[in-house]
């Protein structure tokens, strides 16, 4: 399949309901991920032995309940091949014993000094990795901090978290404690920090403290809520130095100089993180991503885009379209130009690698289609918050980020290279160009 270990844990498996184990994703009818419509297993040519010869081989007593798939029956002159294949000594690997099947159309198989049993590294290496995934999973709760309560997010968060009794309840962590932040020059921050602190505290039980040390010294990993993005640099700090796994909520900061700063701190402390908006983990969205309309050749995307002086334009909420649009477009754009729609509402064109192209708008509500090789779709809605936060958890007890790191860079270069395009009448700017002159701030 040519993933790692870690993408396939990622891209494949999702954790169980009861967090006792990791699956296989399903398809919309319950399938399992990796079937076709006939019914035809996508990867049975990369199977190790053991999985490729079920149910012939071997199989379990009413396997035909809970496996769908169109069985590959093994000839007998191909089972007579694996049988006899000689085996390379390796003393690490597992002896497992598989009987041969009662079936007519196979030989029983001779019970031999050399092959009554076989050895099968490749199921070594994934029972290895599935007990320490399974360790990992039967843990406690794990503990999490959160930083900045001036958003509502840090309610709605908690109450999915914390409460088992909530509709989109997610298990597998719980808030303890959290640091108040907010910002003075910010309306909408500063009044808000009490009541969600009340909130929290009253009602979820959370330990309300005076630092971020403090914080870090309390919990497993972190969530940097704060809504303003410009103290996301000097709030991470004391995690990334703790090295406690962290999710910054958008935006990631409040220039892209440090954006590109949090990315560098992070990797020379060699802390796991990422940042996203809920909006990338909207259903239809990630339909796409994932090929449902094959290679997708251009897409718009909108959302609601208030602005705050103290940001970049779209930094502080047409990221959420923005967001939408990188999730089904991918990494690749190139340049930006910025206008406006025919009622004067904001409008950036990207032109992506090959041609593609991916449009942001200013909309009411969250909305958007995209175009692919293989049909269309509609794109950029919201779910609400709970797939992003099972995402989150997800990320906290694997250590994977659900987000690449430069398509997160590449996302914020191109809102920053839409205010560019403002400040030069709507010309075309070049990505590289912002990024460049970030870095040199």
């Amino acid at each position: 399949m040519r993933l790692t270990e870690a993408e396939f844990i990622q891209g494949h498996t999702r954790v169980y309901a009861q967090r006792n184990g990791l699956a296989l994703l399903d398809q919309s009818d319950d399938a399992c991920g990796f079937l076709d419509s006939g019914g035809n297993c996508r990867i049975q040519p990369v199977k190790p032995h053991p999985c490729s010869d079920f149910p012939y081989r071997w199989n379990s007593p009413g396997f035909k309940k809970i496996c769908r798939a169109k069985p590959v029956e093994v000839t007998a002159e191909e089972w007579e091949r694996r049988i006899n294949a000689p085996q390379k000594p390796s003393p690490a690997s597992p002896r497992i014993r598989f009987e041969s099947p009662k079936n007519p159309s196979f030989p029983r198989q001779k019970k031999t000094a050399n092959n009554a049993s076989m050895r099968f590294p490749q199921v070594f290496a994934a029972a290895t990795l599935f007990l320490a995934m399974n360790s990992l999973l039967h843990a406690a709760d794990l503990k999490i901090g959160l930083i900045g309560l001036d958003t509502s997010h840090a309610t709605a968060f908690t109450e999915i978290l914390n409460n088992p009794a909530a509709k989109d309840h997610v298990p597998g962590a719980k808030v303890v404690a959290a640091f108040k932040g907010g910002s003075p020059d910010i309306e909408s921050s500063i009044t808000r920090v009490e009541g969600y602190t009340t909130t929290l505290r009253d009602k979820h039980g959370v330990e309300i403290v005076d630092t971020i040390q403090e914080l870090c010294s309390k919990v497993d990993a972190v969530m940097l809520l704060s809504v303003d993005g410009r103290p996301h640099v000097l709030q991470a700090m004391p995690v990334l130095a703790a090295r406690k796994p962290l999710y910054i909520d958008k935006p990631m900061a409040g220039t892209l100089r440090d954006v590109h700063t949090l990315a560098r701190l992070a990797a020379e402390s060699k802390t796991p993180f990422f940042s996203s908006s809920s909006l990338r983990f909207a259903k239809t969205s990630q339909a796409v991503r994932k090929g449902s309309i094959g290679t997708v050749t251009n897409a718009w995307c909108g959302s609601p885009a208030s602005l705050e002086k103290t940001h970049p334009d779209l930094f502080w909420y047409g990221v959420h379209g923005c967001e939408s649009l990188f999730t089904v477009m991918g990494t690749g754009c190139e340049s930006v130009r910025r206008g406006k729609t025919a009622d004067g509402k904001i409008e950036v064109v990207g032109t992506w690698k090959g041609g593609r192209t991916g449009t942001f708008r200013e909309v009411e509500g969250y909305q958007g289609k995209a175009q692919g090789s293989l049909g269309s779709a509609d794109v950029g809605g919201f779910d609400g918050y709970a797939p992003l936060v099972a995402e989150a958890v997800k990320f906290f007890q694997t250590h994977v980020a659900p987000v690449p790191i430069e398509e997160t860079l590449e996302l914020f270069a191109f809102m920053e290279a839409a205010d560019e395009s403002k400040r030069r009448n709507g010309a075309e700017v070049k990505l590289s160009e912002v990024v460049e002159a970030a870095k040199k701030r």
